[in-house]
């Protein structure tokens, strides 16, 4: 089974992403912030990793570069979930690394869509709801 690192702040935005994930055939890991995240990809690299942008610690966008020079760490597909909206922040993340880019609040659909986009899972594939 594929294991998505799901990295925010937010408890609820965590539980949202874990039901949508899980959803979609994946296990799940739960991270708060950059470094802790970073812990897991040490122990394990993930084949997926959702990732917010502002938090504590360290925030979304260190934690990217940091993954991006780890051993193993240009592996994971990584999408930013996050409230930043503008275009400089959509390209600082695409050119930082990050495979998609998805705006909160998301839903079940524009997650897979994503996940879909950078071949994480088939197109037209759906586990349980």
């Amino acid at each position: 089974m594929k294991t998505c690192l799901v990295v925010d702040d937010s408890s609820i935005v965590r539980k949202v992403a874990r039901r949508i994930v899980e959803a979609l055939g994946f296990q799940v890991i739960e991270a708060e912030d950059g470094v802790e995240a970073l812990v897991h990809c040490k122990k394990a690299m993930p084949e997926a990793i959702l990732l917010d942008w502002n938090m504590p610690v360290m925030d979304g966008f260190q934690f990217l570069g940091t993954l991006r020079r780890m051993p193993g760490g240009e592996e994971p597909m990584v999408v930013f979930c996050t409230t930043e909206t503008g275009i400089d922040h959509i390209t600082r993340a695409m050119g930082g690394g990050a495979n998609e880019y998805i705006m909160k609040p998301f839903d079940k659909d524009i997650v897979m869509a994503k996940f879909q986009e950078v071949g994480l899972i088939a197109l037209g594939e759906e586990t349980a709801a």
